[in-house]
């Protein structure tokens, strides 16, 4: 007779665990959405910013072009959804993190929650470093090598498509030492192995910078040399989380 009753408990807490998670999704929606909603009227005026970085190295009152009739329109618009995820992320992952939290331990809320932040923080980074340092030595150097019979049109969609590239590949790669310590917590690596691997690391990331940047030499430098410095300070991250032992060990 009370042989049901864990089945009934089990479904009664998956219940609960879809509900909540529907709760938590809705939440990040409408915040994103909200965002998008400020953003909107500012749509001409974001994609102005982030032109400027090609815009200044045109000859005086050149500027962008649209290769079909919806582009000028579509381009701000999506850049300005962009804008609302990019800066929602952190209210998508507090989402995320009051879904899964209660059901960590301790050490392991204490160890996520500085792990975010500094997802976050290190994403952040490398969009600006692309954005202020990338993209201007880039076009520069673009528009300066460029042979004079060939007029530097740019399309507006196709700008906001290299441009967004830009920006995932270099926020993404900043999260290398994020990435170097869950691999340590989770007892894949250590330190010691971080440390005897650093040559294989220099020689990926000089691979991996040549397979996701524009193919000049001044971008795959920019993403290949900050990631040989992040690997080092993962290297050292990852000494402050690993167990005792490997920390002798190295």
């Amino acid at each position: 007779m009370s042989g049901p009753e864990p089945e009934l408990e089990t479904e009664s807490t998956l219940i609960e665990h879809l509900v909540e998670l529907r709760t938590r999704l809705v939440r990040a929606l409408l915040g994103v959405g909200l965002l998008l909603l400020v953003l909107l009227p500012f749509a001409s005026e974001l994609y102005t910013w982030l032109a400027e970085p090609l815009i200044s190295r045109l000859p005086a009152g050149q500027g962008f072009i649209a290769t079909n009739p919806a582009g000028a329109f579509f381009a701000p618009v999506k850049l300005a959804f962009f804008m609302a995820l990019f800066l929602g992320a952190p209210w998508l992952l507090y989402q995320a993190w009051a879904f899964v939290a209660p059901g960590l331990y301790r050490r392991e809320k204490k160890m996520a929650v500085p792990l975010l932040v500094s997802a976050v923080l290190l994403f952040y980074a490398g969009c600006a470093f692309a954005y202020f340092l990338v993209l201007k030595m880039v076009f520069g150097f673009l528009v300066k090598f460029k042979p004079d019979v060939i007029a530097l049109t740019p399309d507006a969609g196709s700008y906001l498509e290299f441009v967004s590239v830009i920006f995932l590949a270099f926020g993404a790669s900043f999260e290398l030492p994020v990435a170097l310590v869950i691999l340590t917590l989770l007892g894949w690596v250590t330190p010691q192995q971080l440390s005897q691997g650093r040559g294989y690391a220099v020689v990926g990331a000089f691979v991996l910078a040549a397979l996701i940047t524009p193919p000049d030499v001044i971008s795959q430098l920019m993403l290949a040399l900050p990631l040989c410095l992040l690997y080092e300070v993962g290297i050292i991250a990852s000494r402050w989380v690993a167990p005792k032992e490997a920390v002798a060990a190295d």
